[in-house]
């Protein structure tokens, strides 16, 4: 199979689209990729390291406050449409595939006017802007979630879930041990993306010396950005402070509650490996759409939702203790993410996928 594959700007795109990369190697080895990529942002750094041949494009999303900078915006649309052609036409892909971020839409609107297969994948409730306008032109849409059907035309859609959940079932456990924790307390997991979130982290400095007299333990993992500065201060032993860890869902796997932003890959990890969160979506999003995605777990008895608004260290404790006290409360939301599950999710893209291509 040769695949183009095209996805950036977080983390959230990226690696489902490594998780699809991942699953066609699995049932085709001989298969060939070429990812399609932004200059400047997270994929630029992380798809080289997987060896996968990467080409970028200079492409900015669309500036809803600072009209006039849309015109820049348009200009290196058009030139990156004129690119793509070229690069489309030369690798000659079986299919053309696109996993979010404003970089997808001259790849995948390209493909389609060259009379390429496409397909693309939703991970959030509310379908980002691009997604929206390449639903018209793609074969087949890939859904993590189902609120997101009503968003586009519903033959197109499948039900597919993140991919990001089977490569978290599927990877090993990641001993307490390896952050000096102690393999017999319980564990809370602190995570606010790759980058951190200033704010939250503000909160949850200020919080940190109220786990002292705690009998659970703490990982803090701050982001790369908030690192150095909050190393420099001294917490209490029962925390440890990390900047950024690779597979986070090994660690997961040996984690009884986690606190997190509300990003539709975090979601999918923590659903498959049925762990209990306390959400904090960001505000600063499009569309609100991490506290839609929140807001799926919440309805269902899975998750617990604290809007960044109503946060402060007394309820941010307060909460983590009422959860790790009550062991009912926990069986239930494991039950209920196991309810949400759907397994298989990268399988079922690559059997759709084979699909369009096979013209089924």
């Amino acid at each position: 199979m040769r695949v183009i594959i095209s996805a950036g700007g977080t983390g959230g795109h990226i690696y489902p689209a490594l998780a699809i990369i991942n699953k066609i190697k699995e049932f085709e080895p001989d298969s060939e990729f070429l990812y399609i990529g932004t200059h400047n942002r997270m994929e630029k750094d992380i798809i080289p390291k997987y060896n996968i041949p990467f080409k970028t494009i200079e492409m900015y999303g669309f500036n809803r406050k600072k009209i006039f900078k849309n015109f820049k915006t348009l200009k290196h649309l058009i030139t990156s449409y004129k690119q793509c052609k070229i690069m489309i036409k030369e690798f000659n892909p079986d299919i053309v595939i696109g996993v979010g971020g404003y970089v997808t839409g001259p790849v995948i609107y390209a493909a389609k006017k060259l009379g390429f297969k496409t397909f693309i994948h939703e991970q959030n409730s509310i379908p980002g802007k691009c997604n929206l306008f390449l639903s018209k032109y793609v074969n087949k849409i890939g859904i993590s979630l189902k609120s997101s059907i009503k968003y586009f035309p519903e033959y197109k859609c499948v039900f597919t879930g993140n991919p990001c959940s089977e490569d978290a079932i599927n990877k090993p456990p990641q001993s307490k041990k390896e952050f000096g924790l102690d393999e017999n307390k319980k564990l809370v997991l602190f995570v606010m993306g790759s980058l951190g979130s200033s704010k939250i982290n503000d909160i949850v400095i200020k919080a940190m010396n109220l786990f002292k007299e705690k009998d659970y333990e703490i990982l803090y993992v701050t982001g790369n950005s908030s690192y150095e500065e909050i190393s420099k201060l001294k917490f209490s032993s029962n925390v440890k402070v990390v900047p950024y860890i690779e597979n986070l869902t090994r660690i997961m796997k040996n984690t009884d509650l986690i606190v997190s932003r509300a990003g539709a890959s975090t979601l999918s990890e923590l659903i498959a490996l049925k762990l209990p969160s306390i959400l904090i979506p960001s505000p600063y999003v499009p569309d609100n759409h991490q506290y839609k995605n929140a807001l799926d777990l919440c309805k269902n008895n899975a998750a617990v939702l604290i809007e960044e608004k109503n946060l402060n260290g007394n309820i941010l404790i307060k909460t983590i203790d009422d959860l790790l006290t009550d062991d009912e409360k926990m069986l239930e939301m494991k039950k209920n993410l196991e309810k949400l599950y759907v397994p298989n999710s990268a399988t079922k893209i690559y059997e759709t996928i084979r699909s369009i291509i096979d013209g089924k």
